[in-house]
């Protein structure tokens, strides 16, 4: 049970962790809509010359008790190039997940990113073995768009790798490796990740 004094502290830290988010992201000339709410501070870093766009009641969540799991670590936002984008929507929510971008990432409206998910555009090293631990050359780094489209649900401790696209209300099971695009509107699961139901969606 929890006490009214440990509602009453946690209620206090999601605010402070708010106020300084927010001052963190206008430092770093982050775009964010309003009613951004961050439970814990997130980790962020923009590259000179690359962008991220936060969209309207977005919650990061970067503290233990702010998921009944647990996370592994804080919400981490993180350009690597100049020219580089991260685009999320409004509505989304953010439990202790990566996402990282060489050249685009873009998160729809109203996705739920569960903990500790990895969300990625970039190999981060070179296939080629020459070298590959001091190679930084960005043409020898693999690299593609990622897209998580809008209403979708990635489960825990899921990947989602360069080049992949995810279509609209579709869920990622939890533990899953998505080296593929997935259509909309189904449950996809596994390593690698593959379609293991189809959902009946109703369109407005």
């Amino acid at each position: 049970m929890i006490t009214s004094f440990i509602r009453i502290k946690r209620k206090i830290s999601k605010k402070c962790a708010t106020w300084v988010t927010r001052r963190l992201f206008r430092e770093q000339r982050i775009t964010t809509g309003a009613n951004l709410i961050a439970v814990g501070v997130p980790i962020v870093d923009k590259e000179p010359g690359s962008s991220i766009t936060i969209g309207r009641n977005c919650i990061l969540c970067s503290n233990d008790y702010s998921n009944p799991i647990g996370l592994n670590h804080r919400t981490v936002i993180r350009t690597l190039a100049s020219g580089a984008t991260i685009t999320i929507g409004d509505d989304v929510g953010i439990s202790g997940a990566s996402i990282c971008a060489m050249s685009s990432v873009t998160i729809g409206n109203e996705v739920m990113l569960g903990v500790n998910v990895q969300i990625s555009d970039t190999d981060f090293h070179p296939i080629k073995p020459e070298g590959r631990r001091f190679n930084k050359n960005s043409a020898d780094i693999g690299t593609a768009p990622t897209t998580i489209e809008d209403n979708v649900w990635v489960g825990a401790n899921s990947v989602v790798l360069k080049g992949v696209t995810i279509g609209k209300n579709s869920i990622i099971g939890a533990g899953s490796i998505v080296s593929g695009s997935i259509p909309a509107n189904c449950i996809a699961a596994g390593v690698p990740a593959r379609v293991i139901k189809h959902l009946d969606v109703i369109e407005a």
